[in-house]
């Protein structure tokens, strides 16, 4: 049996949700709430109207934030499982200093961000860190910068026009980016992608959870190759930008592709790999991290950061 991982420590929602607390939050959330067989309150987790309204009222009581919609067809990313990374990206990143990482200073990437802008938001109300993030999709980039413009939040919002590039036209000559993140694309093809999504529909009804999400567009769903492809396709071009980024990161849903692209990293010289578990219910999962930088670099490169 595979033990998985709890939320991280300091995970807001480690101990699940409070739907009074929310309901006193956000109101309009108490008309999708039910009652589970066990008497507990729950959601019907296979509603993306209630899915939204969770996020919502998540991010309103836990985070202060304002203002978060999502159009209908995109994809509704689960709240407690971003944050999740987000705190275990902290970590990694505290081994390299003695500094307090929650400080304007502080840049990271998130690559493929979607017009949730869920990363972004949650790393600056977590740590106040600074935002740089980028999508290939016009209309997700339009509303991106919408949420982070009327949330007043520190988040540069660009498009990337060419979609097979991560890093380039996007990082600038000048800039020094702490880490990057990513959420790549699961599948292999749109019926992959369509497949999935109708097992998960089948599996939650009759049964609650609160590990899967729906909804999601070609690019966020799916790609050539499938995650594999897309992340080692971004650790090959991740050399080209060893000197301006100290770590970067992306999620990793299948276990399998740990072996494989670690073998990839290895060839193109990263010195250090990591590979971090997490999990969200009974779903494991983990993200893995790369650096071409020594840690005394490393170390220097963030003291000159953080004074």
């Amino acid at each position: 049996m595979i033990e998985i991982p709890p939320l991280h420590p300091q995970n807001r929602h480690r101990n699940g949700y409070d739907f009074d607390a929310l309901c006193s939050s956000l109101p309009s959330l108490q008309a999708y709430v039910i009652k589970r067989p066990d008497g507990q309150a729950s959601i019907d987790f296979s509603d993306a109207k209630a899915l939204k309204m969770l996020n919502q009222a998540l991010l309103k009581h836990h985070y202060d934030v304002a203002i978060w919609d999502l159009p209908e067809g995109f994809l509704c990313p689960p709240v407690p499982g971003r944050a999740d990374y987000l705190h275990h990206l902290y970590d990694l990143l505290s081994q390299d200093t003695e500094h307090r990482l929650a400080q304007h200073k502080v840049r990271v990437m998130d690559v493929g961000t979607g017009a949730s802008l869920i990363y972004p938001i949650l790393g600056n109300k977590l740590f106040n860190w600074q935002f740089l993030a980028s999508d290939i999709d016009v209309q997700s980039v339009k509303l991106a910068k919408q949420l982070a413009q009327l949330n007043a939040l520190p988040i540069k919002v660009v498009q990337q026009k060419q979609p097979t590039q991560y890093f380039a036209d996007i990082i600038k000559a000048q800039d020094t980016i702490v880490a990057t993140l990513c959420n790549p694309p699961f599948h292999d093809s749109e019926q992959s992608a369509q497949a999935g999504s109708q097992r998960k529909w089948r599996n939650l009804k009759g049964q609650q959870s609160n590990d899967l999400n729906f909804g999601g567009r070609a690019n966020e769903l799916w790609c050539q190759g499938g995650e594999l492809a897309f992340v080692r396709n971004m650790a090959l071009e991740s050399q080209h930008f060893a000197e301006q980024v100290i770590w970067f990161t992306s999620l990793v849903s299948k276990k399998e592709n740990e072996r494989p692209l670690k073998s990839t990293l290895r060839k193109l010289g990263a010195v250090q790999i990591e590979v971090v578990a997490m999990a969200q219910g009974q779903k494991s999962s983990r993200f893995i991290a790369w650096t071409f930088m020594e840690a005394d670099e490393r170390r220097a490169q963030l003291a000159r950061l953080l004074g």
